[in-house]
This record gives C-alpha cells, structure tokens and sequence, in this order.
C-alpha cells in the first residue's frame, strides 16, 4: 500500500514539474495566430468569393475555430469537447508542372479532422499538418525560453499517464474521455439540451437589432422602390444594420445618384458593380464615393445586360432551343462583365463547331455554364452543368443521352419544391418556430429528409427559435441554431 502511494506521489509531482514547465513554453495568442497564417491563407472565405457553397463552409468552421481556440486560452477552462471540423483547400501538388493536372474538378479539397487538444501548441500542429501545410515556421517562434531546452526530447512526446494516477486521484483520464465522446455521436436531443440556453440568451440580445434590421429595409426598399434587399455572407445582425445605415446616409447625401434604382435587388457583398443576375452590388470594404460610381453607371450596365440577353439567345438557338439560365444559389458570384465574356466565348466555340442540332429539340431544357468543372453533368432539378471548356462533340453526346433523363427531373423539381415549402411551413408551425431556413448548400432533397424526421421528434426546445439546416452544428451570434440536415437521433 506504502509504495503504490509513494509512486502515485512520485507520478504527482512528475505532472505538477512538467505542467509548469509546458506552461512556460505554451504559445501566446498572438503566436497561434501567427503559425497559423498559411492556414488562414488557405481556407480564408475572401478566397472563395465565386465559390458560395466552399466559402460558406469555411466561414461557419472558422467560427467554431475561433471559439475553441479562444477556450484554450481561457484560465482554468477545462470543459473541452472534441470538435469536428471541415475546410475546403485548394487542391495543389507543390511539385506539379501542370497546374491544371493537380486541381480537381471543383479545384478544391475538403479536409475533415477533429481537435481535441488542450493547449495551443498542440493545436496548431494539429491543424497544419491536418491540412498537409509545413510546421517548420512553429518552430522559428519565440516560445522555447533558454532554461528548457534540455527538456526539448521529454516535450514533444506526448505524456502518458498510468491508470493507476487517475483512479487514485479521481481525476478524469483525457484519453478515456476522449474515445468515449468519439464512441458516442452527437445526437440531436443532446445538442439540443447542451445548448438551448445559449441560443435563447443571444438571441433574446438580438431582437432589438433585428427589429431594427426590418425597420431599415422596409423603409430603404420602399424609398428607392426596392424589388429586394439582400446579403450574400451570414454577417450578424449588427453588421448588416450598419450596412443598411449606411446606405440610408448615402441616399440622404446624394439622392439624384440612385434615381435608376426602381425594381432592382441589392445585395451587400465584398466587391461593387452588378451581378451575372443583374443585381447592384455594394461592397462592404467600399466607401461611399465607390457606391456612387456604380449607381452612376447602371445605365451602362443595363445596355450590357440587354446584350448579354441577346448572346443567350444566340446561344439557344445552336443548341436547339435549351435555355441558358444562371442560377445565382450554385454558381459562382460573377460580375455581369465576367459572365458575358464567358457567354461570348462559349457562344464562339459554339458557332465555329457547327453543331447539327435540330432547331427547338430541346426546348424546355435548361442549362448553366461553369468555369470551374471539366466534365459535363446533370443536377437533380434538371438542368445541364456544362463547362465552358466543354469540348462541342462531348456536349453534343451528353446532351442528347440525357435529354430524357433531364425532363423527367425538371418535373420532379416542381413536386419537390412544392414539398419542401410544405414541409417548412408545417415543421414552422409545429415547432412554433420563429423562422426555419436552410444554408444554400443544402438540398432540397437533403432538407426534405431533414424535415420529415423533424416531424416525428417532440422539441419544445425549439419554440420562438430560428433553425437553421447546415452541414454542423453550432450557435450562431445573433441566436439561431444550425443543426446538419442528417442529425441523429
């Protein structure tokens, strides 16, 4: 009894020794940032701008991110839950000579991994090499003082505790909790109870804003006779308040410039000018004198879209009637300038190749074009996906063999959308939610699913709540839930 008390002592203050000595080489805040630059650079949502569903991926990962590492820095936080994250990556091969070789069809990767580590050091070689991105800059960091450094060898293997310190102790063994939190699977209920009360307090906070936030629109939209107003990023209510304000003072300032304004859609976004769907664009970043020079210039605008209208239609007519459409939730954010260099282009090719299309055989179909695929697809609502660098005899063969397969789904669109909405309304009012929604990256199939199963739950968690269905959980700043359309039970 004597000696396993002495090792259990001698195993204690081994612990309290190595602790003290870890805690004087822990990375400061600042430094994590700092190793963590390439990563940033890498999954940044600014570098996603054309790719909304990617971008918006990584923007609800960073923010998980960011609050788990802000919870390692908290004194005394010792409630840590392993948390799974997924960021898109641009796919590149450092020793590729072809660039185009060494992207993927959607030119990005996703990484999934799952952070379960204590201190930040560990933590960032965790995400870096998680991502395959080079740790040797870690190493440059001020964070090894002189005195240590013969402790180098003992630190950088991981501390094994024997069982016997943590059942004499009655301290928590991490890695038995760790492989009890990966056994058990986040279910719905769980989340939910672990939760609702940090939804409820933010989203109690932010009622008065968003009262405001509806204030604003309503009163701009009919000022300028609005058709919308919209976003194109999940900023929190108090940003997009300020955005509306401060396009209220622009309107105050100079009325004349927003005179061509009447029955168009605008959308705060991270560059100015108007978009492939012809909506006016104001970027966020972008001051005043910016956003008076695009309202000065959308009769300009509005000649090229007359134009461009006119280059879908040519394009139609050599594909046999199929309607080119674009389809501003699955395609890339593009400037009305970049989309009709893209038509112009297609339609070029197009007309170089001859294509024996019989006129209005495909009529009723529907096709977008993409600039970031090299093969051509079909999507379930069923329209074509068609890259631009298509070659004209595989469109011509693709188009054809599934031209069948495409009306049956364009039928099928109009059932499930119909389904969908009828299942947000009744899961609305069953739940007596205050709102209900989907992230744009989730189907309508995946959210039919997610509804249906909804249905057969009791959640009286949810009552006055905004649900979001995502890809993860998490609590959003302004209160709303987001909860993956495959939640389990």
């Amino acid at each position: 009894m004597f000696c396993c008390l002495r090792a259990v002592k001698r195993l204690c203050l081994e612990k309290v020794l190595l602790q003290s000595i870890l805690q004087s080489r822990t990375l400061s805040g600042a430094d994590a940032i700092n190793a963590l630059r390439p990563f940033y650079f890498a999954v940044h949502p600014d570098f996603f701008g054309q790719h909304p569903k990617e971008r918006e991926v990584n923007e609800n990962s960073l923010k998980r991110l960011n609050g788990y590492l802000e919870n390692l820095q908290k004194p005394g936080f010792r409630s840590f839950k392993p948390t799974q994250l997924t960021f898109y990556v641009r796919e590149r091969e450092p020793n590729s000579s072809n660039v185009q070789e060494s992207f993927s069809a959607s030119g990005f990767r996703a990484v999934s991994f799952t952070l379960h580590t204590r201190d930040l050091l560990s933590t960032v070689l965790d995400i870096l090499n998680s991502c395959s991105l080079s740790t040797e800059h870690v190493q440059s960091l001020n964070v090894n003082s002189q005195p240590h450094k013969e402790a180098k060898g003992t630190l950088n293997r991981p501390i094994k505790w024997d069982k016997t310190y943590y059942s004499f102790t009655g301290f928590k063994d991490p890695e038995e909790e760790l492989e009890q939190a990966q056994r058990v699977e986040t279910t719905l209920i769980s989340w939910l109870d672990d939760n609702e009360a940090s939804a409820v307090k933010k989203l109690k906070k932010s009622l008065p804003l968003r009262k405001e936030l509806e204030r604003l629109k309503f009163e701009l939209s009919h000022q300028l006779q609005l058709s919308d107003i919209r976003w194109q990023r999940s900023w929190g209510i108090a940003h997009r308040c300020s955005q509306l304000h401060s396009l209220g003072r622009l309107v105050q300032q100079r009325p004349e410039v927003l005179k061509n304004v009447k029955g168009r859609t605008v959308v705060f976004t991270d560059r100015s000018g108007m978009s492939a769907a012809g909506h006016i664009m104001l970027g966020t970043m972008d001051v005043h004198h910016h956003w008076t020079k695009i309202f000065e210039r959308l009769p300009n605008y509005y000649k090229l879209q007359k134009r461009l209208l006119f280059l879908e239609d040519r394009i139609s007519q050599l594909l046999g009637g199929i309607q080119v459409i674009y389809i501003e939730e699955l395609q890339p954010l593009l400037t009305l300038e970049e989309y009709y260099e893209t038509l112009d282009s297609f339609y070029n090719k197009l007309r170089d190749s001859r294509l024996p299309f019989h006129p209005r055989s495909l009529r009723g179909l529907q096709m977008i074009l993409e600039s970031d695929r090299y093969a051509p697809s079909l999507h379930e609502f069923g329209h074509f996906m068609i890259p631009t660098v298509c070659d004209p005899a595989t469109l011509q063969w693709f188009i054809f063999a599934k031209a069948q397969e495409a009306r049956e789904n364009l039928k099928r669109k109009e059932e499930m959308l119909i389904t969908e909405k009828e299942l947000i309304d009744t899961s609305t009012e069953k739940f007596s939610l205050d709102r209900l929604y989907k992230e744009p990256s989730v189907s309508s199939a995946q959210m039919i699913d997610c509804c249906k199963r909804l249905l057969e739950e009791s959640l009286p968690y949810l009552q006055g709540m905004h649900l979001c269905v995502s890809h993860f959980y998490s609590v959003l700043q302004d209160g709303d839930l987001c909860i993956p359309w495959n939640w389990k039970n």
